[in-house]
């Protein structure tokens, strides 16, 4: 016997029940019902549905789909907004609601399933700013070895200088993730599913990191050096790209591969980086490139970036290159890493 918030499945009477009243569903129905239950949180496949329920009997796929229809009818349940049913489009349905176990003596604990709602809105958004922070550290050595590759002013060392963009990389990466993927979490917790929000929580969470960032390092430069280090990236930057991966996080949702969905999150940081510059803004090697010429001294040199693109400093083309890359990596390695942590607990 399974329970679920107000129903009671005994697949051995043959008789779902609400609030201990009967609910009429014919035994195919009842089949299909019970296949989804007892396989909950895991994908079951049209082909196990026409295996198990239908039993090899020829039928179209228009008929599991009536069947999933009036099951939805009966449960209570919204295809836009599932509880219970969720659809994982070409490939078949998971039954996404907790389930409890009744009446047997050894059972085999789920701790998906016992996570409470925002435990799992937490591990999500920490899944997110993990393949936030892995993007940042590709993304730092793809610029410290650049960087250490071209002629240094004397007393500086290769490894010092990848070292330093290595770790400034990974910092700012894995700031964003927490505001984005936090953001982007919090939005599919609240409507109930990865939709259309995601991308507004994704633009707030990167829009409150980005100011952040800017705030902090305007005001630590103004105290260290005496001047301010210039329109370095902020809260317009951060809510582009966060609503980027917002947006690449919903449609990959739509999606059963997680390579799939992560390529399409990745298209969609392509763009937001290419459009960013564009707009005036900046992101990560456009606000090093700012900082090593507003602070005096400075013995970092990023115009060895505009050379590979026929530039003679860091121009709008090479800008428009890099924030292409910085918003594959982030958007790829954040919704991937979020895709696969949601596919572990479940897919709610």
């Amino acid at each position: 016997m399974f329970a679920f918030d107000r129903f009671v499945l005994d697949p051995g009477d043959r008789m779902l029940r609400r609030d201990d009243r009967p609910v009429e569903l014919s035994s195919r129905y009842l089949d299909a019902l019970a296949l989804l239950v007892s396989e909950q949180g895991r994908l079951v496949s049209k082909e196990r549905f026409f295996d198990e329920v239908w039993r090899g009997i020829p039928v179209t796929d228009e008929a599991l789909t009536q069947c999933i229809r009036t099951l939805r009818k009966e449960l209570g349940d919204d295809a836009g907004r599932p509880r219970f049913i969720e659809t994982v489009p070409k490939h078949g349905y998971p039954f996404i609601g907790p389930v409890e176990r009744l009446g047997e003596t050894t059972t085999r604990p789920d701790p998906q399933a016992s996570l409470d709602p925002w435990r799992r809105t937490l591990l999500l958004a920490a899944a997110g700013t993990i393949g936030g922070g892995i993007a940042g550290f590709i993304g730092g050595l793809i610029y410290g070895f650049a960087g250490a590759s071209q002629p240094l002013q004397p007393g500086m060392g290769a490894i010092s200088v990848l070292l330093v963009l290595l770790c400034l990389t990974i910092l700012v990466a894995v700031m964003g993730g927490i505001g984005v993927a936090f953001g982007i979490a919090t939005a599919a917790r609240w409507s109930g599913r990865f939709g259309p929000w995601c991308i507004v929580g994704g633009a707030l969470g990167g829009l409150l990191i980005g100011a952040m960032v800017k705030l902090l390092g305007i005001d630590a430069f103004s105290l260290l050096v005496g001047q301010s280090p210039g329109d370095i990236t902020g809260a317009l930057e951060g809510a582009i790209v966060g609503a980027a991966v917002g947006l690449g996080a919903w449609l990959a949702s739509r999606l059963s591969s997680v390579r799939g969905g992560a390529a399409v999150a990745g298209l969609c940081g392509t763009i937001a980086g290419l459009v960013i510059p564009l707009l005036g803004g900046r992101l990560m090697a456009g606000s090093l490139d700012l900082l090593a010429h507003s602070v005096p001294g400075s013995r970092l040199r990023l115009d060895y970036f505009g050379q590979l693109f026929g530039e003679s400093d860091f121009g709008l083309v090479t800008q428009c290159v890099t924030g292409a890359l910085e918003g594959t990596l982030f958007a790829f390695g954040l919704v991937s890493a979020m895709m696969l942590a949601r596919r572990h607990l479940g897919g709610s």
